[in-house]
């Protein structure tokens, strides 16, 4: 087995298969459950541990709701190197409501500062879209605004996202490869961000009695409810995604959280 520092997440990356088998049957069980089918849910899981991977349907492309201002913040560390040493108190915190609030007038803010074209060459650039791959990370549109629209290739979305890219996003971040070690450093301190209270809600309400770190970005609008977080805890350290399109997306997000979490917190047997 190799090492988290040398792993590699594209789209030949082999899934475990006990692990593969046990998400299988997870999101079976909560889509019977929920009354969701296979359209409506594409999740993700790697055990940074064991580097085990399970995926289902990883490459379609989603309205993603929120979850591409991952992209705003990746394309702003790229393009302002200095940055990640030298990032002053009032940006640092305006890119935490924007990260981990979710707060759309501060994602337009660096959206509009950016250029929605130059954010998606970044995207593009670092491999987070692909047309020939079924899409990927987009940012097509300023936040709670209207104006401007640029729409997906694949989806037509003004915000997307595949499981898998979001995964991998999250993998670079954890191993210090996005952007650089330093600005990777100080992203991840942005999700962090301890002064901005976590909305309670999907991943977070699942797994708030638990003892566990949760980095993550959610979304929602209307019908589509995400979720994605790097989780750590005892014996555990892993990447879970979810993006679904239903009524029940919630309650979904919730019950794989706490699933998942069983099967990690008991080495994934």
């Amino acid at each position: 087995m190799g090492t988290l520092d040398s792993y590699v997440l594209d789209y030949d990356s082999p899934c475990d298969v006990a692990l593969q088998a046990r998400l299988e049957t997870i999101d079976t069980s909560l889509r019977a459950r929920h009354g969701m089918t296979v359209e409506q849910t594409a999740v993700g899981v790697l055990d940074l541990n064991r580097l085990r991977l399970a995926l289902l349907r990883p490459d379609r492309m989603e309205y993603a709701a929120s979850v591409p201002k991952i992209g705003i913040l990746l394309a702003y560390f790229q393009l302002h190197p200095g940055a990640a040493t030298n990032l002053d108190a009032q940006t640092r915190h305006e890119l935490g409501m924007m990260a981990k609030a979710s707060n759309n007038e501060m994602a337009t803010k660096f959206s509009q500062e950016i250029g929605l074209r130059q954010i998606q060459d970044v995207l593009n650039a670092q491999g987070f879209y692909d047309t020939n791959r079924g899409g990927g990370l987009w940012v097509g549109k300023h936040y709670g605004k209207g104006g401007e629209r640029i729409a997906d290739p694949v989806g037509g979305h003004s915000h997307g996202a595949t499981a898998r890219q979001v995964l991998r996003f999250f993998l670079l971040l954890e191993q210090g490869r996005l952007v650089s070690a330093e600005a990777s450093k100080t992203m991840r301190e942005i999700f962090l961000s301890p002064e901005i209270p976590n909305d309670d809600i999907k991943f977070v309400q699942a797994l708030k009695e638990r003892g566990v770190q949760i980095i993550r970005k959610w979304g929602s609008w209307e019908e589509w409810q995400h979720d994605a977080a790097v989780i750590t805890g005892p014996a555990r350290h892993y990447i879970l995604v979810a993006l679904t399109h239903h009524a029940k997306g919630d309650d979904y997000l919730e019950d794989l959280a706490r699933a998942v979490d069983d099967v990690m917190a008991g080495g994934g047997q």
